[in-house]
């Protein structure tokens, strides 16, 4: 009871202008946390990064539905960039905001089927602050490899709560937990923990577990909270918050309205994502009020953003597009960046920037220079939100992504110069171009919502931009050797003695990639021989398959299939050292399918 007085008692102490010093060091001192004195004067930093919230999503951008309250509050008392870029999907975002790099740099060039997969060459945001004396800890989603080496805990995380693969509700669930937001089994420093609470709410606690942590032991931070909320599935959302908004008009957000046969499910969805949203701003305040509590929120940088635009088509302000369009509707997000010791309130600018530039910021703020072997592509926007930017060097983005194991030149791409967008909305399914390339051409400064096609007036104009584009991608192209080679699952080490291969990393070879009968292929490596234990998994426990053929290289093993069992058919392998190609054919019915998982267990 006393320590739930002294919470409420805080929250009154923190929030008022008129606050002394000597009652905040008393509250500090009853947490038993350190003087400002004692604690490191470098600025902690929070990055927290929503899933497939949308541009529009937020009070403070127009919306007249979706509750964002904290948010608000945020960016009155924050800096807002009004000209942010994201991709138009969520793992290319990813890399982005973890390298400073495009994501065509970092081998991660899609979203499944092995092509999330970053690079373990790449340098990250978490191995950067780690090697300048920072705790790092991650909570939530992280979407850039399951497997060594490519986990958090491989890339710089000291700490990891999170999902596998692009999310809750996917072929990467840990078996008996599938699609499970409330009580998930997620994953902390690679162990699986089955969890009790909202998913949400379970990655801001052990957020602010470890921010505490962080600042008991004078140590300064950086914490990334990227929810896997509000992406789908939709089934498991916050129940109060949702019959809340199962009373709301969602006319006035909906794009195009639907038919009026689906009505009432779209408004349910609809209803779904908003709670989903209003349980990320209600976490957002909860964090506000600990920075508060631990006396630290003066001197801690705390961004907000999203990953690419909404998951349906609604409110978007004055542009279109949603999430895997290439409109600006689907590829802007406001950047929220709280930092009061720097940053003024209602500090703003419309100054064009982009996920690439989130590292090269937060070096900047902490005083870490980068090597300039790092390639960054990204700068530093600070300057912008605290008027020390005298002149901002005009620059060219361009954002790009489709399906595909390589990306193909003009394909589903969005290249900016301000004013200028020029277009290539080819459309994110497709894996190759169907003709020559329509370019667009847009005034964004005159038409945001992309209504006059301006290619045909301004041809030099398109050729000019052509011209950078083909720059761009000749470059980012080039960046190493095999430059868009799928990055490989090493097997069989002390780190990862057990490997969980998943659909989520294989290479699809037949039918669709997460469908019933598709079937695929893992590529490994094994740094030294060793003989495993493969046990597969099916997709569920009636499958009526008979055997699993095992293909490694020129080797092969029989395992025998049980119908009415799911998992535990076993049989063991031998592998010499070396790269490989693993690949399960199970006959059911008539039919060869792949398996929903494959375990791989080093034998001692």
């Amino acid at each position: 009871m006393m320590l739930r007085l002294l919470d409420r008692s805080m929250f009154a102490v923190f929030t008022s202008p008129s606050a002394g010093c000597v009652i905040a060091a008393m509250a500090m001192m009853a947490l038993g946390v350190p003087s400002p004195d004692t604690m490191a004067q470098r600025p902690n930093v929070v990055i927290i990064m929503s899933d497939d919230q949308g541009v529009g999503d937020y009070g403070f951008m127009g919306n007249p539905v979706i509750q964002t309250p904290n948010l608000d509050h945020m960016q009155e008392q924050g800096g807002l960039l009004t000209q942010f870029y994201v991709s138009p999907v969520c793992a290319p975002t990813r890399a982005s905001l973890m390298t400073g790099r495009y994501n065509y740099r970092t081998r991660c060039i899609d979203t499944y089927v092995g092509r999330a997969m970053m690079d373990p060459a790449e340098v990250t945001m978490a191995e950067l602050l780690s090697d300048a004396g920072y705790r790092t800890g991650i909570y939530g989603k992280w979407h850039l490899g399951d497997n060594y080496p490519m986990r958090p805990m491989d890339q710089g995380f000291q700490e990891s709560l999170i999902h596998r693969g692009g999310g809750i509700g996917q072929p990467s669930d840990p078996i008996g937990a599938e699609g499970q937001y409330t009580d998930p089994t997620l994953f902390r420093n690679g162990e699986a923990v089955a969890m009790t609470g909202y998913c949400t709410d379970l990655y801001f606690d052990a957020a602010m577990e470890f921010i505490g942590d962080s600042v008991r032991a004078g140590e300064p931070f950086l914490t990334y909270i990227a929810t896997n909320a509000p992406h789908g599935p939709f089934h498991d959302v916050p129940e109060e918050l949702y019959q809340q908004y199962l009373q709301a008009d969602f006319s006035s957000i909906y794009i195009r309205p639907p038919a009026p046969q689906r009505l009432a499910s779209e408004n349910d969805k609809l209803a779904r994502i908003a709670a989903m949203i209003t349980n990320i701003d209600e976490n957002v305040g909860r964090l506000q009020v600990r920075l508060r509590e631990l006396g630290i929120i003066d001197n801690t940088i705390v961004m907000y953003l999203n990953d690419n635009g909404p998951n349906t088509m609604r409110y978007v302000g004055n542009m279109r597009g949603m999430k895997t369009r290439v409109d600006n509707g689907g590829i802007r997000s406001p950047l929220l960046i709280q930092w009061p010791r720097r940053i003024d309130a209602d500090a703003s600018s419309n100054v064009m920037c982009a996920h690439i530039d989130i590292l090269p910021t937060v070096l900047d703020a902490c005083g870490i220079e980068a090597d300039p072997s790092l390639r960054l592509d990204g700068r530093s926007f600070l300057p912008l939100l605290t008027e020390e930017a005298e002149t901002w060097d005009p620059r060219v983005l361009v954002f790009q992504s489709h399906r595909g194991n390589v990306p193909v030149r003009y394909h589903h791409f969005a290249l900016h110069e301000s004013p200028w967008k020029l277009v290539h909305p080819s459309g994110f399914g497709a894996e190759q171009l169907s003709g020559p390339p329509e370019l667009e051409l847009y005034h964004l400064a005159s038409d945001p919502l992309q209504q006059i096609d301006l290619a045909g007036e301004y041809p030099e104009v398109v050729q000019r931009l052509r011209q950078s584009y083909d720059d761009w991608f000749d470059d980012v192209s080039s960046s190493r050797p095999d430059n868009y080679a799928p990055p490989r699952i090493l097997i069989g080490t002390e780190f990862e003695p057990q490997s969980v291969l998943t659909r989520q990393d294989w290479r699809h070879a037949v039918g669709r990639p997460w469908g019933k009968d598709s079937n695929g292929f893992w590529l490994l490596e094994s740094l030294t021989p060793g003989d495993y234990d493969v046990e597969i998994i099916m997709p569920s426990a009636d499958h009526g398959a008979t055997e699993a053929n095992v293909v490694i290289g020129d080797s092969s093993i029989q395992i025998p299939i049980q119908d009415g069992r799911r998992r535990d058919h076993r049989g063991m392998l031998t592998l010499p050292a070396g790269k490989h190609r693993l690949s399960v054919n199970i006959s059911v019915e008539g039919t060869t399918r792949g398996p929903h998982q494959v375990i791989l267990t080093r034998q001692l």
